[in-house]
């Protein structure tokens, strides 16, 4: 149960909780909507699945490599507008433009020149996320410094976020209605305009209404010349040393790379099985399951996932209501087997509500316990380093998705599945639904194992807190 009561003045007001939240919105609503465009790749470009894995992969591995030194600019960042602000607006723009451009792809056009197009203008794509989220998640760490505030918070801007995972789903039928578009390519480059545009304003939000905290003895922006470059790389490594060697953290890092890492691996299996084995490959009779396939999973994940999550996290402690979301996923994951039956397609919802204890519950929680170890570090280390915490955090997020697309490309292949025909053979159906069920199960057991010895609990967080206000007084935000 709760131990402690939040104080007035470390609630976050609903206004800006729903700011917060639109910044989240457009966080995931970029990559919920690439997962749906990603298959018009393979199934109406008809490139290669591998190709198309390593296109989801490459430019991943660039974003992550990138975000713990973004996370140290925006750390260092001392600016009259803030240090996480004028990066989340500047990042915002060059995301939604890139996604607008990226998706003008003609099937005219070579294999060859669609996977180098897509490669090139997804780089800059990926470069945008950085300079867009990283300081997104640095500035949700320092909101509020309350332990249960914080899931609150989370979970507000995580309920926005589901937002985009129950339309998304809906592109699919969008790009593939004929009545709207003459092919499925003519969709996504249409569409993709809009889907940039939305995610700009989207994105801009929190830097016009959200406020940071004040961090003081610095007055300007951190220094990037030549001169202080030698200095800054220093200091730059040592607090990806001083990160890396919280093992309270790094237990949060693993658990998600696993969690996250076994759910992108499958994330478009349940797609082809529905198309392909409810189906038969008529992408007509499939017609608008998938999408409501993927909507669902969403309002599940908003409506009962994160609800349940955040009390029992008030009830139980954060890492408990991690374990019992998880197995619960697991629960979902086994009843795959049974509800995908293609005498009856209504039986695919039955694993719903399980599976999405899964996602709803990591991210829930793992942003919420990220804050916690952030003042951890600092009580430690003597710093706030929200910014360099988010952006190893999401290090490990992203290359677990690079991985996960190119392993989901390879297990494609593996299974047999050739994109090139409607009709898949029976043995090759039954090795992916296998695929779809071991896959995320195993990793959500070896997250648990990870995350058993996790010790911040409600009660040390509290202490932790006492200690800072001690030395260094309540925290104050920019504008109060």
């Amino acid at each position: 149960m709760t131990l402690y009561r939040t104080a007035k003045e470390d609630i976050v007001p609903f206004g800006q909780k729903i700011a917060f939240g639109s910044g989240h919105l457009a966080n995931q609503l970029f990559p919920a909507a690439l997962g749906v465009f990603m298959v018009v790749l393979v199934m109406s470009l008809n490139m290669n699945p591998v190709l198309a894995g390593i296109l989801g992969a490459l430019p991943r591995l660039l974003d992550a490599l990138t975000d713990p030194i973004m996370g140290f600019i925006s750390d260092n960042t001392r600016s009259k507008w803030g240090r996480r602000k004028p990066y989340i607006l500047l990042g915002s723009v060059i995301t939604g433009v890139a996604f607008m451009v990226m998706w003008q792809l003609n099937p005219e056009n070579s294999q060859t020149y669609n996977f180098f197009y897509f490669l090139i203008i997804s780089i800059f794509f990926y470069i945008g996320y950085t300079v867009f989220a990283t300081p997104l998640i640095g500035l949700g760490y320092e909101m509020t410094p309350d332990y249960n505030e914080r899931t609150r918070l989370m979970a507000v801007s995580q309920w926005m976020g589901q937002v985009a995972w129950m339309i998304a789903p809906w592109f699919w039928v969008i790009i593939y209605d004929p009545d709207i578009f003459a092919s499925a390519p003519e969709g996504a480059r249409q569409l993709a305009v809009w889907v940039g545009a939305i995610c700009m304003v989207l994105g801009i939000m929190p830097a016009l209404f959200n406020k940071e905290m004040i961090v003081p003895d610095k007055d300007k922006m951190a220094s990037l010349s030549w001169k202080e470059l030698a200095n800054n790389t220093r200091e730059f490594l040592k607090g990806i040393k001083l990160t890396v060697k919280n093992s309270q953290f790094m237990r949060l890092c693993g658990a998600t790379f696993f969690i996250f890492n076994g759910f992108q691996t499958i994330a478009q299996f349940a797609m082809f099985i529905i198309v392909y084995y409810l189906f038969n490959g008529d992408k007509v009779a499939s017609g608008t399951w998938p999408a409501w396939f993927g909507t669902i999973s969403a309002m599940a994940t908003a409506f009962l996932v994160i609800p349940v999550v955040t009390k029992i996290s008030e009830k139980m402690g954060k890492k408990n209501a991690f374990v019992i979301a998880t197995l619960i996923s697991i629960i979902g994951y086994i009843l795959k087997w049974w509800g995908f039956n293609p005498e009856n397609p209504w039986l695919m919802f039955i694993p719903v509500p399980f599976l999405s204890f899964g996602i709803g519950g990591l991210f829930t929680l793992m942003m919420s316990m990220t804050a916690d170890v952030c003042d951890l570090d600092e009580l430690n280390n003597g710093e706030r380093r929200e910014g360099m915490f988010g952006a190893v955090y999401w290090w490990m997020v992203k290359l677990g998705t690079a991985l996960a697309l190119l392993t989901s490309g390879i297990v494609l292949q593996a299974v047999g599945f050739d994109q090139t025909i409607d009709q898949q053979t029976a043995e090759s159906i039954v090795k992916l639904r296998i695929a779809d069920i071991v896959i995320p199960i195993v990793t959500a057991l070896i997250a648990i194992a990870i995350i058993w010895k996790y010790n911040i609990t409600e009660e040390r967080a509290h202490d932790i807190r006492e200690a800072l206000i001690l030395r260094r007084g309540k925290t104050k935000h920019q504008g109060e």
